[in-house]
């Protein structure tokens, strides 16, 4: 009879169309791997770049999903953590770089500290800035003013507080969920809460399980002393339209989901009246003559998340 073998960690990586970043994230996991026995599972979202050949040319000791379809980050991610078999499982971007030895730092907290269900690395800009990563659940006035034009326009403190920046960032701290570009889990979490809600299909998702998890009495902490170099976002990048639709629709998703109908409608009749008016906006300057090829790719986006109308994912 074969014993299942159980490495130390299990990193998860969720690709698609990143191929020369992707190639720099395994890297600097070999690099940053030191003593820990590590599995690495890529999945593939039906790349057109070569990733897939390059992963077999170059990486024969990753373990590949390919799939046929772009699946999404949390149905990517649910495959790669359903073949894993580490005690401690790692979601990890492809467009990001492991600083050093933040593996090792991150398992061995994890290790002295059986209370944490997710750990979050520091997240920095390739310029070495920091990023913020850590975050407090959002509230419905949080939904309306952040990430949408009317976020200058927020009351004082509201997204403060959303952006935990009364937290130092040199300050291992508690938070309500980190972002899902470094998201270090336990196998006991996965067992218990499950994976990944697959309806977002991108963004989101990572708030939704950190509520699940937290919602089942684990920790959500932030650890500075393990960093991590994020490009962000460079796969989403390359569809700015469903950028805008996925986007929105997920925050729709998680307003649902935790907050109800009725707000939700609320949100999504709010979000929708702000690409209807910077639709107006963007068409006025494209007549005028201002800049009209990136104006009227902008009304073209903006006419496109209108019709969509922002249902929410999965309702």
């Amino acid at each position: 009879m074969t014993t299942l073998h159980s490495p130390d960690l299990s990193i998860i990586i969720v690709n698609w169309n990143v191929c020369d970043l992707l190639r720099a994230c395994l890297h600097a996991v070999e690099r940053g791997r030191g003593a820990l026995d590590v599995e690495v599972i890529v999945v593939d979202s039906a790349s057109g770049d070569g990733s897939v050949a390059m992963l077999q040319r170059e990486f024969p000791w990753v373990r590949l999903i390919a799939c046929a379809e772009n699946v999404g980050f949390p149905k990517g991610n649910n495959l790669g953590l359903a073949a894993a078999n580490g005690r401690f499982l790692y979601l990890l971007n492809p467009d990001t770089e492991i600083v050093g030895d933040a593996l090792a730092v991150m398992v061995q907290y994890m290790v002295q500290h059986p209370d944490v269900g997710v750990l979050g690395a520091q997240l920095l800009y390739p310029d070495g800035r920091i990023q913020s990563s850590r975050r407090r659940f959002p509230t419905l006035a949080t939904g309306i003013f952040e990430s949408t034009w009317l976020q200058p326009l927020a009351p004082a403190g509201l997204l403060h507080q959303y952006y935990a920046q009364d937290l130092r960032d040199d300050e291992v701290a508690d938070v309500d969920w980190v972002m899902g570009a470094s998201m270090m889990t336990r196998r006991e979490v996965l067992e218990q809460v499950g994976g990944m809600d697959e309806a977002y299909f991108m963004y989101s998702e990572e708030l939704d399980w950190c509520r699940r998890i937290r919602d089942a009495g684990w920790r959500v902490v932030y650890l500075p002393t393990a960093q991590v170099v994020h490009y962000e976002g460079k796969s989403s990048e390359q569809a700015v339209t469903a950028r805008h639709i996925n986007f929105n629709r997920a925050k729709l998703r998680y307003f649902r989901k935790y907050h109800g109908r009725f707000p939700t409608l609320i949100l999504r009749l709010i979000l929708l009246s702000n690409y209807g008016w910077q639709l107006v906006v963007e068409f006025m300057k494209g007549v005028l003559g201002h800049k009209r090829p990136l104006r009227w790719q902008r009304v073209r986006a903006y006419w496109a998340v209108l019709r969509s109308g922002l249902r929410p994912a999965g309702y």
